[in-house]
């Protein structure tokens, strides 16, 4: 087998090994996207309930008695204890 023969061997060789390494890379690329989108989609989703979960606190947060009106509600009810047994 002449030199020239045995280069052209070895670079067609370089060449299908270039091409199979480039047609995988091109496909993780693709996977890749796919899962970016997914996760936007997911981050999107998240995001809502995040953002419903915190109004839902701030609600419940704003109908509850502060420490103050929970202690005069604790002397109130014995007050009521106190009445009904009277009675």
């Amino acid at each position: 087998m002449s030199d020239t023969k045995i280069l052209q061997a070895i670079l067609d060789g370089q060449k299908a090994l270039e091409e199979r390494l480039v047609s995988r890379i091109d496909k993780v690329g693709k996977v890749v996207n796919e899962v970016k989108v997914d996760l936007q989609s997911v981050e999107k989703n998240l995001t809502k309930r995040i953002n419903k979960l915190g109004r839902q606190i701030a609600f419940i947060e704003d109908d509850s008695p502060t420490i103050e009106e929970f202690d005069k509600l604790e002397g109130r009810v014995s007050k009521l204890e106190n009445r009904s047994i009277k009675n």
